[in-house]
C-alpha cells in the first residue's frame, strides 16, 4: 500500500494528466498539502529511473495509452474514485480522446475537474498555441516589465505559468472542492494563464487608471526609483535596496556613512533628482564589497539585503531556521507553503520524486489486479 498522508488534504485523490510546467505545479501544491496524487504519463516516459523534476514531488506516477479504448476505459475507472483531475490539453482534446469533464462526471458527477491553458476554454484564442511570455503580453502584465527606455522583460516564466496558471488553478481546485461539500456535485475549473496573470496586476490596473502608474521603468516600485532597486557591489555581488519609507531611508543613509561620504545628497522626494540620487547611491554601493555591506546593514531596518544565489539562498540562516529548503532524493528545492501553524510541519510531499507506482496498489484507485496486469501485458499500462 501507498505510505499514508498527512495535512489538511490527506484523502483527496487526484489523477494529474502529464504537461509542462503549470499542470504539474497545481498537482505539487496539491500533493504537498496531503493529497495523493497519481501522475499519468505516455507509457514510453515511465521507467525505474529516478525522476529529480522537483514539481514531481510527493507523486506516484503510472504510463497510460490514452489513444486506446482500453487505456480511456482504465482511467475512467481512475477517475470514478477519484476527487480531482488535473488536465492540461488544448481545448477539445480531452473531449476527444473521451475523457473530458462530461464523460468523466457520467460516472462521478462529484469530480472536479480542473482545465489549465493559456488562452482557456472559449475566445478566439482559445485553440492557438503559445508560452507563458505570450500570455502576459496578451493580459498587459508584459507592458509594465522593464527598464526605462528598454523593450519590455519577461520575468522567465513566473507570472503565466505559475503564479497566474498553477497557483491559480489549485486555488480554483480547493474553492471547487469546498463548493462541493455544500452541493454534493463537482466542478469544472476553466484556470487561464492570461486571466490569472492579469488578477495578480490588479494593483498596478488600478494606478494606470487613477493615473498614478506611469510608463514602465518609471515608477516606484518598477526600478524608477533609485530606493527600490538593485546595485552593484565592489566585488561584483549585488544588493537590493528598498527603503521607501522615510525612517527606513535615513536608517539606511546613516549605516552607509559609517563607511562612505552619504552628505549633500539630493532630496529623493523630487523624481527629477532620481538620476543624480542613484549615481550617488552607484558610487557608494560599488565602493565596498557585498559582504561589507552586509555587515553594515546587520539589525538594522534599513531594507537592505543581499540578492543570493540559489544557493547560497538555502544557507542563508533566516532560511536554515525558518527550513525554507529541503532536499529530496539529492535534489534541492523550497519547502510546502504556506503553513498552517496548527497542522504538522510537513504536508505528505514523502521523500520521493514520483516513482512509478506498484501495480497492485492501483487496487485502491479502482483498478483491479487482474485488469492492470491485463494492461500492462498489452502495453496499455506503465
Amino acid at each position: 500500500m501507498e505510505e499514508p498522508r498527512r495535512g489538511p488534504l490527506a484523502g483527496v485523490r487526484v489523477l494529474e494528466l502529464a504537461g509542462l510546467a503549470p499542470g504539474p505545479f497545481a498537482g505539487m501544491m496539491l500533493a504537498d498539502h496531503g493529497a495523493r496524487v497519481l501522475r499519468i504519463d505516455r507509457v514510453g516516459a515511465v521507467d525505474d529511473r529516478p525522476r529529480r523534476d522537483v514539481m514531481d514531488r510527493g507523486k506516484r506516477t503510472i504510463g497510460l495509452d490514452l489513444k486506446s479504448p482500453a487505456g480511456v476505459a482504465a482511467f475512467k475507472k481512475l477517475a470514478a474514485g477519484a476527487d480531482v483531475v488535473i488536465e492540461v490539453f488544448r481545448p477539445g482534446v480531452a473531449e476527444r480522446l473521451g475523457i473530458g469533464p462530461a464523460d468523466l462526471h457520467t460516472v462521478n458527477e462529484r469530480l472536479v475537474y480542473g482545465r489549465m491553458t493559456g488562452w482557456g476554454q472559449r475566445g478566439p484564442l482559445a485553440p492557438a498555441a503559445g508560452h507563458d511570455i505570450d500570455y502576459i503580453a496578451i493580459s498587459g502584465v508584459l507592458s509594465l516589465l522593464g527598464r526605462a527606455g528598454g523593450k519590455p522583460t519577461p520575468p522567465i516564466n513566473i507570472l503565466g505559468d505559475f503564479a497566474g496558471g498553477g497557483l491559480m488553478l489549485a486555488y480554483g481546485v480547493l474553492l471547487a472542492l469546498f463548493e462541493r461539500e455544500r452541493t454534493g456535485r463537482g466542478q469544472v475549473i476553466d484556470a487561464a494563464m492570461v486571466d490569472g496573470a492579469a488578477l495578480l496586476f490588479a494593483m498596478f490596473y488600478a494606478g494606470v487608471a487613477g493615473g498614478h502608474w506611469g510608463p514602465r521603468g518609471t515608477n516606484l516600485l518598477d526600478t524608477g526609483a533609485p530606493m527600490y532597486d538593485t546595485y552593484e557591489t565592489a566585488d561584483g555581488g549585488f544588493l537590493a535596496v528598498g527603503p521607501l519609507e522615510p525612517q527606513f531611508w535615513a536608517e539606511m543613509l546613516d549605516r552607509m556613512g559609517r563607511l562612505v561620504d552619504m552628505t549633500e545628497l539630493p532630496n529623493r522626494d523630487d523624481p527629477a533628482n532620481w538620476p543624480k540620487l542613484r549615481e550617488r547611491l552607484t558610487s557608494a554601493f560599488r565602493s565596498r564589497t557585498r559582504a561589507e555591506w552586509e555587515q553594515a546593514f546587520e539589525g538594522s531596518d534599513a531594507c537592505v539585503f543581499p540578492v543570493l544565489d540559489m544557493n547560497e539562498a538555502a544557507a542563508h540562516p533566516h532560511n536554515r531556521a525558518r527550513e525554507t529548503f529541503l532536499e529530496i532524493g539529492g535534489v534541492l528545492q523550497p519547502a510546502p507553503a504556506p503553513r498552517l501553524l496548527g497542522s504538522e510541519r510537513q504536508g505528505g510531499h514523502g521523500d520521493h520524486l514520483a516513482p512509478a507506482i506498484r501495480l497492485h496498489d492501483l487496487t485502491e484507485w479502482g483498478l483491479p489486479d487482474d485488469e492492470a496486469e491485463a494492461l500492462r501485458a498489452a502495453g496499455v499500462l506503465a
